[in-house]
């Protein structure tokens, strides 16, 4: 019988021998839209720093989260309270096989919520409790248990989360669902007053944002869960007279507000095309009231001389980008090509619907781009295939692009950083100038969970 070695295994195979990526990696013209990969057997790269559940749940100020699920699904999610230093705000309740074959896994959860509230130093003002795949496998009766809890813990608040890995291929994600109810404690029947929310973001839009200047232009205020210290600071988002997000993973939770409390809704485009940026300001400006809009065109410019000023400082690279940096990766892909960025590979899955536009540019304008899977199991040695990038030098936009080319030169870059708009791009030209002269610490910087999170 051959040995492992002769056969070509590729995690042992000799120095220099061929891969055969079929399955992993494509050129863009031989791509399909919106998913250019088949669905299987799924890789995890180690570049930890995009946001979960839990992490999203921390942003409500003054509020505990208790998990209810088995021990081996708890594992990760009492890593992520214990990294990021919020043990002190987290609880767990193991379900167990006996539970499940007793049928009383609704007194488990409703023991262990009264058995953890109690021994806390202080009650929380709001508990955010997370039920699994188990509880609706079983039809669990959630109803009967947060009525209980409600008429138990009067002086509590509760909401239903959810840990349940089948909502990944569902309509509702865990991501837009759990921001979605990081607002379900927020009160209807307030009185509104001249304040605009910005809804989803982990990250507050920047002062300087085009966005933030024409809010403030129409006289109103800002509120934003990602500045909000106390829990009744946080309920104030509810007096507020609109809701603006751009997250595409916020908007469930911003057309669910505008139905249970009344806040008209503005969903803006995350795109990075200057037309696009443009015309989604006058949309901003026609819902804030404005009948004058501000002329933007020098910011057009700003943004126009960045990108050209950025592409000649790293001609010199090789730029990777990957889906983890920004909501809208295609678009901000087509902008680099636009204006002389040498985009050699994406790292991505699948694309939003909307990007169809960008890809088909793309497909047309730079065929020979790669595009990677990050999810196929091939790729979990590519990172490891240095012989088949020497004498590349790249610089990668995203932690997983980073990761798989084995860069030292990358910008730290998630969900777009609520970079937002003309003066969102100069930042991240800005980024992309420092990380092309400054090396950093790949591997120490990928592996934070939950990057910029903090308890």
């Amino acid at each position: 019988m051959n040995s492992e070695k002769e056969r070509g295994f590729p995690g042992i195979r000799p120095l220099g021998a061929p891969v055969d990526w079929s399955g992993a990696e494509l050129p863009l013209e031989q791509a399909a839209f919106p998913v250019p990969f088949a669905s299987g057997l799924e890789y995890a790269a180690p570049a930890r720093g995009g946001w979960n559940i839990v992490h999203v749940g921390m942003l409500l100020p003054e509020s505990h989260q208790i998990f209810v699920c088995a021990q081996g699904c708890l594992r990760g999610v009492v890593l992520t309270a214990a990294e990021m230093g919020a043990m002190d705000r987290f609880s767990t309740i193991a379900v167990q096989e006996r539970n499940v074959m007793q049928g009383d896994m609704e007194e488990l959860i409703l023991s262990g919520v009264e058995d953890i509230l109690g021994k806390l130093p202080q009650k929380p003002k709001a508990v955010l409790l997370f039920t699994s795949c188990i509880h609706h496998f079983i039809g669990c009766d959630l109803n009967y248990v947060y009525g209980q809890l409600r008429q138990r813990f009067p002086d509590v608040e509760f909401t239903d989360c959810y840990m349940n890995p089948i909502m990944r291929k569902s309509k509702t994600p865990p991501d837009a669902k759990m921001r979605q109810q990081l607002y379900s404690f927020l009160k209807p029947g307030e009185q509104k007053d001249n304040f605009v929310n910005f809804i989803g973001n982990t990250q507050a839009t920047p002062e300087d944002s085009e966005l933030v200047q024409l809010i403030r232009k129409a006289g109103y205020g800002i509120r934003d869960i990602c500045t909000c210290r106390t829990y009744p600071e946080y309920l104030e988002m509810g007096k507020s007279r609109m809701n603006i997000t751009y997250q595409p993973s916020a908007k469930l939770a911003g057309d669910t507000l505008e139905k249970r409390l009344g806040q008209p809704h503005l969903h803006l485009s995350f795109g990075y095309g200057l037309e696009e940026i443009g015309k989604e300001l006058s949309r901003a400006a026609e819902a804030l009231g404005i009948s004058s809009p501000p002329d933007w065109s020098e910011n057009r410019e700003k943004a126009e001389q960045a990108l050209w000023k950025t592409a000649e400082a790293v001609k010199d690279f090789e730029i990777s980008l990957d889906f983890t940096a920004a909501p809208r990766i295609l678009s901000l892909t087509r902008l680099l090509v636009e204006h002389g960025f040498t985009v050699t590979s994406l790292y991505a899955d699948s694309f939003l619907s909307q990007e169809q536009e960008d890809f088909l540019w793309l497909r047309q304008h730079a065929p020979r781009m790669r595009l990677f899977a990050t999810m196929h199991p091939k790729m979990g040695i590519y990172s490891r295939v240095p012989e088949e990038k020497a004498g590349n030098k790249v610089l990668a936009i995203g932690q997983k692009a980073a990761y798989f080319t084995g860069t030292r030169h990358f910008v730290n870059l998630l969900d777009g950083g609520s970079l937002w708009g003309y003066g969102g791009i100069c930042r991240l030209m800005e980024e992309i100038q420092e990380a092309a002269a400054r090396e950093k610490d790949t591997q120490a910087i990928i592996q934070v969970k939950g990057w910029g999170c903090c308890g």
